[in-house]
């Protein structure tokens, strides 16, 4: 059997490409030096995949920032704002996707989305009636030849036009009909040049078929294609979907003249059974993702080889694969010194995911392969219980009934008790959480995991940060202040530190957008809270100023969808635990004075199902529960919010005004306040605060700029509920910038409340 990866992570094993790119941006080293660092990733990458037998490997698969922009770039799609800054041509890529403000002009970013059920952010490509779409770009073509002349065969692999056009952002008249003939002739015209280059395989990528599709998507998809594959000359044609199954389309996709089909068996739940009922085209090889390319847990063997015993019997020849790109996985366990081998053992990341391929590879070829001692050593693995487990945990999950998700009195009613109680005035302005990450709030954490300081010399640093933060907002006059988040390395991964049934790696990153990257937690066992988490800094940054300080958590949802779950019992049940440790961090928050307490859902939307049949069996029936139980019991007087970031919340919005939360922040400023006419169409009850400024761009908004904004919100939001904040937190941006946008945020506040 053969073996084959979707994609392989780009930032590089030490997050090289992140550190290179971020010089880059600080004129430290030039373009050539940039580029050799991409060089040398790229190779590394295919060297560990052949290394390991990997027999299709993927080309283009590498970014400099996202490959949705990649896309809209080789296809010159490239706004005209972004054009007349005149700069060269990688600098106009990333000023689409980091905005720019400088001697050549002002611009925002495009548009950023979580890239379907993922914490990935894609780049919304954004196409205008005066777009000329046509192959202009080389990458594709450039790291093909690259990697061939460095004696490594690939398959370079493309987003595919239909996911493309449904991703992409129309800014005028002109819809996806009027525009699928223009690319339909681009993506003909980049087939013909790699027929040219001789190239075997090209991996065309269509993850919008795993989506509810309409009849109209359907026949746009297979018109797409049964022109495009008239084209394809001597390639081969795999179309490769993951993140979930292909129900509404299969049989219209095998009757199609593909080369291979790439499904996902991870998630695609219906894929087998789909194969079983309609079974699969002769003369057609599937490409079989078995592998789970989003977890760390190590592959059972045992039910990916009955698997694909059942699909050998379907098809022609299976090619094992993975479920989705690694890019969404971390680099290696290699080097993660800090975990125990008792516990490191049972985990799989990117690298080593290649070798769990190969002896499936293996294993599917034995006569059998029970007998086998690689299975033998595998299936050792899994016998036995794994989790730290607490049954008084277990217990409280199982005695919840429904008082403990209820909060009393009704929201209308707590709005009138805070409105007194907190006194503030009509579009009050606060900040999502975290301030600027310097490099001496770095340094003291660093230095206080190395042992270089004490505790009591890290938490005296610490509040003297808190200290300063309060001091500049309280310049700023922002109303409802936060303590800057000083003691977090990450929202999830602080939490999980101070939490039962978490274990830590020390290079687990993950990409999540550009060169910001993430190390999720691994929920190893059952979560307790082991004591207070926040109350010590929320206390003393409230004793310095008379305004309210919000207590900063990150919710159970967001904190189970930004880690890596266990496998071994349901993700309710997991949601349940940490929503019961975060309840009781709550109570004492209150309990000390804390008048306003966040509780960040960021990452609600992300993990909802992709498809709405799927959305309330298996997510918002326990993760909207799961968050009103944090706050059930709190006081009336006592204001909940919430928060959350870059994704489409329309069909959800009246499940999210369910969480029963008195204020929630989202993103809106990088998608031009979409949202709004969500929040409006709903009748949203609960108080709102569409973000006014981007925090993910190093521009500083101006006053009138944020004024216009505000005028659009009040425009679809009763003033009295509207809040004034930033989309996001601030820890990745530098004080400078962060305090020239706030003092123009409050200013516009100020001059729209007397307006108002």
């Amino acid at each position: 059997m053969q073996t084959s990866v979707i994609g392989f992570p780009r930032v590089g094993a030490l997050r090289e490409l992140k550190f290179a790119s971020e010089k880059y941006f600080r004129k430290e080293i030039t373009t050539e030096e940039l580029k050799d660092t991409a060089k040398s990733l790229r190779s590394t990458h295919w060297l560990k995949q052949k290394e390991a037998g990997i027999d299709y490997i993927s080309s283009n698969d590498f970014s400099y920032y996202d490959i949705m922009l990649d896309t809209a770039v080789i296809f010159g799609i490239v706004p005209k704002r972004y054009k007349k800054l005149g700069l060269s041509e990688l600098d106009t890529y990333f000023a689409m996707a980091r905005g720019y403000q400088g001697a050549m002009g002002d611009v925002k970013a495009l548009a950023m989305k979580k890239w379907f059920n993922t914490n990935y952010h894609y780049i919304v490509p954004e196409i205008g009636d005066e777009t000329e779409i046509k192959l202009t770009g080389t990458k594709p073509f450039d790291e093909y030849t690259e990697a061939k002349e460095a004696g490594f065969d690939t398959k370079p692999v493309i987003i595919g036009p239909f996911t493309f056009l449904k991703l992409a952002r129309f800014t005028g008249e002109k819809k996806i009909s009027d525009l699928k003939d223009a690319v339909l002739k681009a993506y003909c015209e980049m087939l013909d040049k790699f027929n040219r280059l001789k190239a075997e395989w090209i991996q065309i990528e269509e993850p919008y078929l795993v989506c509810d599709l309409t009849s109209e998507d359907i026949a746009l998809f297979t018109g797409l294609y049964k022109e495009l594959l008239t084209s394809k000359g001597n390639l081969k044609i795999l179309l490769q979907t993951y993140f979930g199954d292909i129900r509404d389309c299969y049989e219209e996709i095998t009757r199609l003249d593909f080369d291979g089909i790439g499904l996902d068996l991870i998630e695609g739940k219906e894929n087998l059974s789909l194969i079983a009922k309609h079974g699969f085209p002769k003369g057609k090889i599937l490409f079989a993702g078995v592998v789970n390319g989003k977890n760390i847990w190590k592959n059972n063997y045992g039910e990916s080889l009955e698997m694909i015993g059942r699909l050998k019997q379907a098809a022609d020849e299976v090619i094992i694969s993975t479920s989705c790109s690694l890019l969404l996985s971390p680099f290696t366990t290699d080097g993660e010194t800090g975990i125990s081998d008792e516990i490191l053992r049972h985990f799989a990341f990117a690298v080593e995911k290649l070798n769990e391929l190969k002896e499936l590879a293996v294993l599917g070829d034995a006569l059998d392969y029970q007998g086998e001692s690689l299975f033998k050593a595998n299936t050792d693995e899994f016998e036995g219980k794994r989790a730290f487990e607490d049954k008084a945990v277990q217990d409280a999950v199982s005695r919840l009934n429904e008082s403990d998700f209820t909060r009393r009195p009704v929201r209308a009613e707590r709005a009138s008790i805070q409105k007194e109680a907190l006194k503030l005035p009509i579009l009050p302005t606060t900040t999502i959480g975290s301030f600027p990450q310097t490099a001496g709030v770095k340094r003291n954490r660093s230095e206080f995991k190395k042992g270089i300081i004490d505790e009591e010399t890290y938490n005296k640093n610490i509040f003297s940060y808190i200290e300063d933060c309060i001091n500049k907002q309280q310049e700023l006059d922002l109303d409802v202040l936060v303590h800057g988040e000083f003691e977090r390395n990450d929202m999830v991964e602080f939490f999980g530190e101070c939490l039962e049934g978490f274990v830590f790696t020390q290079n687990a990153w993950v990409q999540s957008y550009g060169t910001r990257c993430v190390k999720p937690p691994i929920i190893f066992g059952d979560v307790s809270r082991k004591g207070p988490m926040t109350v010590k800094y929320i206390k003393y940054a409230q004793s310095l100023t008379e305004k309210p300080v919000k207590g900063m958590l990150t919710g159970p949802v967001t904190i189970l969808n930004w880690s890596f779950p266990r496998e071994d019992i349901s993700r309710r049940e997991i949601a349940m635990q940490i929503a019961l440790a975060l309840k009781d961090e709550v109570l004492e928050l209150e309990a000390e004075g804390i008048k306003v307490i966040q509780i960040d859902e960021a990452a609600l939307r992300e993990k909802l199902p992709l498809r709405k049949a799927d959305r309330y069996s298996d997510y918002l029936d326990w993760a909207i529960p799961a968050f009103r139980l944090c706050h059930s019991s709190v006081k009336p007087e006592t204001q909940i919010h919430t928060h959350m970031c870059y994704s489409e919340f329309g069909d959800i919005i009246k499940d999210i005004d369910n969480m029963d939360a008195d204020v929630i922040s989202f993103e809106a400023s990088r998608s031009s306040m979409a949202i709004l006419d969500d929040l409006q169409k709903a009748g949203f009850e609960t108080q709102a605060g569409p973000g006014v400024y981007d925090i993910h761009s190093p521009r500083v908004p101006g006053t009138e700029e944020i004024k216009e904004l505000i005028k659009k919100i009040i425009q679809k939001i009763d003033p009295k509920q509207v809040w004034v904040n930033p989309d996001c937190g601030l820890k990745t941006r530098g004080w400078e910038e962060t305090y020239e946008s706030l003092s123009h945020l409050t200013e516009a506040a100020k001059e729209m409340r007397g307006v108002l």
